[in-house]
């Protein structure tokens, strides 16, 4: 098995009117984020960032900016097992993806239920993740 790295990418993708995108993980089911994703070894950020995105929602446009700084969080028990034995936590590095408006989405069904677009209350209060809450608050300001 290749271990993940404990590095990742958190992709806001929103909308000139203020709509977030959020997507349902098949596992564990009810478990609501923005696009996120590890980085692969040789992969900067910026370039993780962008794979991401197209790897999850197949969205290809938009404006894709990097909101320079990271989170540091405890890795989930449900996720765990996709890193090497004795790696606890993970860096996130967050960025954000504009768009003028609502464009298709494509999920991988391998990792992905279902997907809804919502107002940045809605999707904050929906959001898992203490860190996609932090992302989509600090986009608000």
């Amino acid at each position: 098995m290749q271990w993940r790295r404990p590095e990742s990418v958190l992709i806001a993708i929103h909308t000139a009117r203020g709509e977030f995108l959020l997507i349902e993980r098949r596992k564990p089911p009810g478990f609501w984020q923005s696009v996120t994703g590890s980085l692969e070894w040789g992969e900067s950020p910026g370039e993780a960032a962008r794979r991401e995105v197209i790897e999850e929602t197949g969205i290809t446009d938009g404006l894709l900016s990097d909101l320079n700084w990271s989170q540091v969080y405890e890795i989930l028990p449900e996720f765990g097992h996709t890193f090497a034995p004795g790696i606890t936590h993970n860096r996130e590095h967050a960025f954000a993806l504009l768009l003028p408006d609502r464009v298709p989405v494509t999920l991988s069904p391998k990792e992905h239920r279902r997907f809804q677009w919502g107002g940045a209350a809605e999707a904050a209060a929906t959001a898992s993740s203490h860190t996609d809450r932090t992302v989509i608050q600090h986009l608000l300001r």
